[in-house]
Protein backbone atom coordinates (compact mmCIF):
# COMPACT_ATOMS: atom_id res chain seq x y z
CA UNK A 1 0.00 0.00 0.00
CA UNK A 2 1.82 3.11 -1.12
CA UNK A 3 1.92 6.55 0.98
CA UNK A 4 -0.17 9.38 -0.03
CA UNK A 5 -0.12 12.93 0.80
CA UNK A 6 -2.32 13.34 4.35
CA UNK A 7 -4.27 16.61 3.07
CA UNK A 8 -6.19 14.60 -0.07
CA UNK A 9 -7.48 11.81 2.58
CA UNK A 10 -11.41 12.36 2.57
CA UNK A 11 -13.45 13.61 5.60
CA UNK A 12 -16.93 12.55 3.78
CA UNK A 13 -18.94 10.56 1.25
CA UNK A 14 -22.69 11.52 1.22
CA UNK A 15 -25.41 10.84 -2.43
CA UNK A 16 -27.03 13.84 -3.42
CA UNK A 17 -29.85 14.69 -6.19
CA UNK A 18 -28.19 17.26 -7.73
CA UNK A 19 -25.38 20.27 -7.65
CA UNK A 20 -27.51 22.63 -6.42
CA UNK A 21 -28.07 20.06 -3.35
CA UNK A 22 -24.53 19.28 -2.88
CA UNK A 23 -22.93 21.01 0.10
CA UNK A 24 -20.18 23.53 -0.88
CA UNK A 25 -17.19 20.90 0.59
CA UNK A 26 -18.33 18.13 -1.42
CA UNK A 27 -17.22 17.30 -5.23
CA UNK A 28 -20.51 15.85 -6.71
CA UNK A 29 -19.21 12.87 -9.19
CA UNK A 30 -21.47 13.35 -12.70
CA UNK A 31 -19.47 10.72 -14.86
CA UNK A 32 -17.57 7.20 -14.35
CA UNK A 33 -14.02 7.36 -15.75
CA UNK A 34 -15.06 5.76 -18.78
CA UNK A 35 -16.84 9.36 -19.40
CA UNK A 36 -20.38 7.60 -18.95
CA UNK A 37 -23.16 9.38 -16.56
CA UNK A 38 -22.43 7.98 -13.29
CA UNK A 39 -26.71 8.69 -12.60
CA UNK A 40 -27.67 5.93 -9.83
CA UNK A 41 -31.40 6.53 -10.74
CA UNK A 42 -32.00 5.41 -14.12
CA UNK A 43 -35.22 5.83 -16.04
CA UNK A 44 -37.33 8.88 -17.81
CA UNK A 45 -38.24 11.75 -15.75
CA UNK A 46 -36.62 10.50 -12.43
CA UNK A 47 -34.51 13.01 -10.23
CA UNK A 48 -30.76 12.28 -10.17
CA UNK A 49 -28.46 10.63 -7.74
CA UNK A 50 -25.34 10.84 -7.28
CA UNK A 51 -21.89 10.03 -5.09
CA UNK A 52 -20.23 12.89 -3.68
CA UNK A 53 -17.17 13.08 -1.94
CA UNK A 54 -15.77 14.92 0.61
CA UNK A 55 -13.17 18.36 -0.72
CA UNK A 56 -12.47 19.80 2.93
CA UNK A 57 -8.19 19.94 2.68
CA UNK A 58 -6.87 18.60 6.62
CA UNK A 59 -5.03 21.80 7.00
CA UNK A 60 -7.89 23.70 7.30
CA UNK A 61 -8.88 21.46 9.83
CA UNK A 62 -6.43 18.88 11.12
CA UNK A 63 -8.34 17.79 14.23
CA UNK A 64 -11.21 16.43 12.03
CA UNK A 65 -12.18 12.80 10.94
CA UNK A 66 -11.02 11.08 7.49
CA UNK A 67 -12.47 8.26 5.53
CA UNK A 68 -10.46 5.56 7.20
CA UNK A 69 -12.33 2.69 5.65
CA UNK A 70 -15.87 2.38 3.07
CA UNK A 71 -18.02 -0.79 2.98
CA UNK A 72 -20.86 -1.41 0.33
CA UNK A 73 -23.50 -4.09 2.53
CA UNK A 74 -25.96 -5.89 1.29
CA UNK A 75 -29.53 -5.50 3.19
CA UNK A 76 -30.61 -6.67 6.62
CA UNK A 77 -26.36 -6.92 6.94
CA UNK A 78 -25.23 -5.84 10.49
CA UNK A 79 -23.62 -2.72 10.44
CA UNK A 80 -19.65 -2.93 11.50
CA UNK A 81 -18.13 -1.40 14.44
CA UNK A 82 -17.21 2.05 14.08
CA UNK A 83 -18.78 2.27 10.92
CA UNK A 84 -22.17 4.42 9.92
CA UNK A 85 -24.23 4.71 6.25
CA UNK A 86 -23.45 7.68 4.06
CA UNK A 87 -25.18 10.96 4.37
CA UNK A 88 -27.87 12.02 1.65
CA UNK A 89 -28.48 15.38 0.29
CA UNK A 90 -31.57 14.41 -1.51
CA UNK A 91 -34.35 15.84 -3.14
CA UNK A 92 -37.82 15.06 -1.04
CA UNK A 93 -38.84 13.03 -4.09
CA UNK A 94 -35.95 11.09 -4.39
CA UNK A 95 -34.81 7.74 -2.74
CA UNK A 96 -31.71 5.59 -2.37
CA UNK A 97 -32.16 1.80 -3.27
CA UNK A 98 -32.02 -0.11 0.59
CA UNK A 99 -31.08 -3.65 -1.11
CA UNK A 100 -26.98 -2.41 -0.98
CA UNK A 101 -25.77 0.21 1.28
CA UNK A 102 -22.83 2.16 1.20
CA UNK A 103 -20.93 2.99 5.18
CA UNK A 104 -18.01 4.75 5.76
CA UNK A 105 -15.61 4.48 8.93
CA UNK A 106 -14.96 8.06 9.86
CA UNK A 107 -11.57 8.32 12.33
CA UNK A 108 -9.88 11.21 14.07
CA UNK A 109 -6.81 12.67 11.60
CA UNK A 110 -4.81 11.88 14.55
CA UNK A 111 -5.53 7.75 14.93
CA UNK A 112 -5.55 7.03 11.43
CA UNK A 113 -2.72 5.16 9.81
CA UNK A 114 -4.70 4.45 6.34
CA UNK A 115 -7.39 6.47 4.38
CA UNK A 116 -9.41 6.54 1.71
CA UNK A 117 -8.30 9.10 -1.00
CA UNK A 118 -10.20 9.20 -3.93
CA UNK A 119 -13.57 7.50 -5.49
CA UNK A 120 -14.27 6.31 -9.13
CA UNK A 121 -17.45 4.48 -10.67
CA UNK A 122 -17.05 2.35 -13.95
CA UNK A 123 -19.67 0.75 -15.88
CA UNK A 124 -20.24 -2.92 -14.63
CA UNK A 125 -17.68 -5.45 -16.04
CA UNK A 126 -16.03 -3.16 -18.84
CA UNK A 127 -13.04 -1.40 -17.09
CA UNK A 128 -10.74 -2.15 -14.04
CA UNK A 129 -9.27 1.14 -12.68
CA UNK A 130 -5.33 0.49 -11.36
CA UNK A 131 -4.64 0.77 -8.19
CA UNK A 132 -7.57 1.05 -7.02
CA UNK A 133 -9.62 -1.36 -5.37
CA UNK A 134 -13.52 -2.72 -5.65
CA UNK A 135 -15.86 -2.35 -3.36
CA UNK A 136 -18.51 -3.68 -5.02
CA UNK A 137 -21.49 -3.27 -7.62
CA UNK A 138 -24.36 -1.21 -7.08
CA UNK A 139 -27.60 -0.33 -9.77
CA UNK A 140 -25.22 -1.39 -12.97
CA UNK A 141 -21.56 0.49 -11.50
CA UNK A 142 -18.84 -0.49 -9.81
CA UNK A 143 -17.43 1.15 -6.77
CA UNK A 144 -13.72 1.67 -6.21
CA UNK A 145 -11.63 3.28 -4.11
CA UNK A 146 -7.89 4.51 -4.01
CA UNK A 147 -6.44 3.60 -0.11
CA UNK A 148 -3.00 4.39 1.01
CA UNK A 149 -0.81 4.75 4.21
CA UNK A 150 -0.84 8.27 5.42
CA UNK A 151 2.04 10.32 5.07
CA UNK A 152 3.02 12.73 7.65
CA UNK A 153 6.31 15.48 8.51
CA UNK A 154 8.73 13.73 10.77
CA UNK A 155 8.89 15.79 13.69
CA UNK A 156 12.11 17.17 14.31
CA UNK A 157 14.15 15.69 16.93
CA UNK A 158 14.85 17.24 20.03
CA UNK A 159 18.58 17.26 21.53
CA UNK A 160 19.30 15.06 24.46
CA UNK A 161 20.20 16.31 27.72
CA UNK A 162 23.30 14.54 28.93
CA UNK A 163 23.44 13.57 32.73
CA UNK A 164 26.71 14.91 34.94
CA UNK A 165 27.67 14.24 38.14
CA UNK A 166 28.53 15.79 41.02
CA UNK A 167 32.56 15.81 40.10
CA UNK A 168 32.26 17.07 36.50
CA UNK A 169 29.47 19.89 37.43
CA UNK A 170 31.35 21.34 39.76
CA UNK A 171 34.50 21.34 37.11
CA UNK A 172 32.36 23.73 34.99
CA UNK A 173 33.53 26.91 34.05
CA UNK A 174 30.31 27.90 32.51
CA UNK A 175 28.30 29.63 35.79
CA UNK A 176 31.31 31.37 36.50
CA UNK A 177 32.18 32.72 33.15
CA UNK A 178 28.36 33.77 33.48
CA UNK A 179 28.81 35.71 36.40
CA UNK A 180 31.77 37.68 35.20
CA UNK A 181 29.92 38.57 31.92
CA UNK A 182 26.90 39.93 34.23
CA UNK A 183 29.77 42.07 36.26
CA UNK A 184 31.04 43.33 33.27
CA UNK A 185 27.22 44.68 31.71
CA UNK A 186 26.09 45.71 34.97
CA UNK A 187 29.21 47.68 35.78
CA UNK A 188 29.71 45.66 39.14
CA UNK A 189 33.83 45.90 40.02
CA UNK A 190 36.25 43.11 38.45
CA UNK A 191 37.27 40.19 40.57
CA UNK A 192 41.24 40.35 41.48
CA UNK A 193 43.84 38.63 39.32
CA UNK A 194 47.19 37.23 38.82
CA UNK A 195 50.16 40.04 38.06
CA UNK A 196 50.48 38.07 35.05
CA UNK A 197 46.84 38.51 33.81
CA UNK A 198 47.12 42.53 35.08
CA UNK A 199 50.14 42.71 32.49
CA UNK A 200 48.47 41.13 29.73
CA UNK A 201 45.12 43.45 29.87
CA UNK A 202 47.62 46.70 29.94
CA UNK A 203 49.11 45.47 26.68
CA UNK A 204 46.33 44.19 24.76
CA UNK A 205 43.00 45.57 24.41
CA UNK A 206 40.91 42.84 23.91
CA UNK A 207 40.73 42.84 27.95
CA UNK A 208 39.25 46.20 28.20
CA UNK A 209 36.54 46.32 30.36
CA UNK A 210 34.35 48.12 27.80
CA UNK A 211 34.76 45.33 25.11
CA UNK A 212 32.30 43.14 26.43
CA UNK A 213 32.83 40.82 23.51
CA UNK A 214 36.36 40.30 23.86
CA UNK A 215 36.44 38.70 27.05
CA UNK A 216 38.52 35.30 27.10
CA UNK A 217 36.89 32.13 28.77
CA UNK A 218 39.63 32.38 31.77
CA UNK A 219 38.79 35.76 32.83
CA UNK A 220 37.88 35.44 36.60
CA UNK A 221 39.25 31.76 36.72
CA UNK A 222 41.60 32.04 40.24
CA UNK A 223 45.18 30.63 39.47
CA UNK A 224 46.51 28.51 42.39
CA UNK A 225 48.43 25.10 43.14
CA UNK A 226 47.13 21.51 42.55
CA UNK A 227 46.73 20.86 46.69
CA UNK A 228 48.86 17.63 45.60
CA UNK A 229 52.02 20.17 45.04
CA UNK A 230 51.50 22.43 47.89
CA UNK A 231 53.97 21.32 50.59
CA UNK A 232 53.44 22.83 54.48
CA UNK A 233 56.49 25.16 55.52
CA UNK A 234 58.89 23.77 57.64
CA UNK A 235 60.57 25.49 60.80
CA UNK A 236 64.24 25.84 60.20
CA UNK A 237 66.20 25.08 63.58
CA UNK A 238 68.00 28.01 65.01
CA UNK A 239 71.45 25.93 65.55
CA UNK A 240 71.51 26.05 61.45
CA UNK A 241 70.34 29.27 61.35
CA UNK A 242 73.26 30.45 63.08
CA UNK A 243 75.99 28.53 61.31
CA UNK A 244 75.72 29.98 58.50
CA UNK A 245 78.67 32.47 57.64
CA UNK A 246 77.98 35.29 56.38
CA UNK A 247 80.42 36.54 53.61
CA UNK A 248 81.42 40.31 51.86
CA UNK A 249 81.59 40.47 48.66
CA UNK A 250 85.28 41.00 49.10
CA UNK A 251 85.43 37.49 50.88
CA UNK A 252 83.28 36.37 47.78
CA UNK A 253 85.78 37.12 45.12
CA UNK A 254 88.84 36.39 47.05
CA UNK A 255 87.50 32.83 47.56
CA UNK A 256 86.40 32.07 44.52
CA UNK A 257 88.33 34.26 42.66
CA UNK A 258 89.32 32.46 39.09
CA UNK A 259 91.80 34.17 36.84
CA UNK A 260 90.94 31.80 33.75
CA UNK A 261 94.97 31.57 32.86
CA UNK A 262 94.80 28.47 31.39
CA UNK A 263 91.99 29.33 28.81
CA UNK A 264 93.99 32.67 28.11
CA UNK A 265 97.15 30.78 26.89
CA UNK A 266 94.71 28.43 25.00
CA UNK A 267 93.37 31.69 23.25
CA UNK A 268 97.21 32.70 22.22
CA UNK A 269 98.54 29.30 21.50
CA UNK A 270 99.18 29.18 17.78
CA UNK A 271 96.69 26.80 15.73
CA UNK A 272 98.97 23.26 14.67
CA UNK A 273 99.87 23.15 11.03
CA UNK A 274 98.87 20.58 9.02
CA UNK A 275 101.63 17.62 9.03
Amino acid sequence: MAECDCTDALTGVAWTSSQNSCPKEYKIITTTADGSSANFTKGFGKSGCFLCVSALILKENPQGDIVSEIQLLADKSPLPLGYSFINEFLDSKVTVSKKKRLCVKRVPFSEADTAVFDIKLTVKSKQIVPSYTCIGELNGFIIWCKKGQLSRPKPKPSPKTRAINKEMSELSLERETLGVFNQVRQGAPQPRLGKRRSTLEAKDTIYNSENIYGISAMDGVPFVLHPRYEKPLTVVPSAFVGSVQIMSQTDIESKYGYSFVTEKSAATRPPPTPS
